[in-house]
């Protein structure tokens, strides 16, 4: 009796003594995570590739540069036989909404056939495939080359209006986020993005209250009692501040200009199986008709 006796007790002791990166580990890593992403934001793969990377800051996010480890063939060998994942998500998603008419007569403005595939190529127009071309400003070809960029456009509903979605390379977006905004006119904000800061503000801190008690781990609770559950926050992206308007609209040509960054998650698979990681990824949802 006495031997179990001790035996639990030393338990007991055990439990509460903690190694040094447990006592120093943040009491809410959610909150903790947000603070740091207060110059850089951090892609959703961020602590997948921190642990694995070399993480640099470039155009205000933090990506992963080179392995930390000898992976090089790995990937070779991924790309090669298997498949290879890269996390996109950094690129820049422009959304323009508007008739398709419309649309097209301004796009043609900025590129040119003689480069290759325009806006208005078939294939791509039905929006079962994505087109890339290169950019200019408008009526200035082949002088003032704003840069490459991919596009794709959502497959037709029966409707004139389309919805266009343009991906961008972060130092290339405010070049071309401006002259979008120039040749349609879109010069009224439609929608201001209202956001809070990274930074937990003073109404949160007073919101949610640290209760400690003997013997019982630190809980954070708001002031109705209830358990506040930690959010992550997306401060819209890395190019864009937290309180600038998203969104624009033309009252002229009624056309829509949307800055989609980091709402939309973009990935590259490379491999031969690609396809078939994809298939056994994605699952079809079955069609309801009320």
């Amino acid at each position: 009796k006495k031997q179990a006796e001790k035996a639990v007790h030393q338990k007991k002791e055990q439990s509460k003594t903690k190694c040094r990166k447990a006592r120093r580990r943040h009491i809410n890593l959610v909150a903790e995570f947000n603070r740091r992403q207060r110059k850089s934001i951090w892609l959703e793969t961020h602590i997948w590739h921190a642990k694995r990377f070399h993480m640099v800051k470039k155009w205000g996010y933090c990506l992963g540069n080179s392995p930390t480890e000898k992976s090089y063939r790995a990937c070779y060998r991924a790309m090669t036989k298997q498949c290879l994942l890269q996390d996109l998500s950094y690129y820049c998603c422009m959304e323009l909404t508007g008739k398709e008419n419309e649309l097209l007569k301004q796009l043609a403005r900025i590129c040119s056939i003689d480069t290759g595939l325009t806006f208005q190529e078939a294939s791509c127009l039905s929006g079962r495939f994505e087109g890339s071309l290169n950019l200019y400003r408008a009526d200035r070809y082949p002088e003032d080359m704003l840069g490459p960029v991919t596009f794709i456009w959502k497959p037709r509903d029966g409707s004139e209006h389309r919805q266009l979605w343009i991906w961008v390379h972060p130092a290339l977006k405010q070049d071309i986020l401006k002259e979008l905004k120039a040749i349609f006119q879109c010069s009224e904000p439609k929608e201001i993005c209202i956001m809070e800061p990274v930074t937990t503000s003073i109404q949160e801190i007073k919101q949610m209250e640290v209760v400690m008690s003997p013997g019982k781990k630190r809980k954070k609770e708001d002031k109705e009692g209830e358990k506040a559950v930690p959010v992550k926050k997306i401060i819209g992206d890395g190019t864009r501040d937290p309180f600038q308007s998203y969104s624009w609209i033309s009252q002229t040509s009624g056309v829509a200009i949307s800055d989609r960054s980091m709402e939309i998650l973009r990935y590259r698979l490379i491999g031969p199986l690609s396809h078939s990681v994809l298939t056994e990824t994605l699952k079809a949802a079955s069609v309801q008709t009320v």
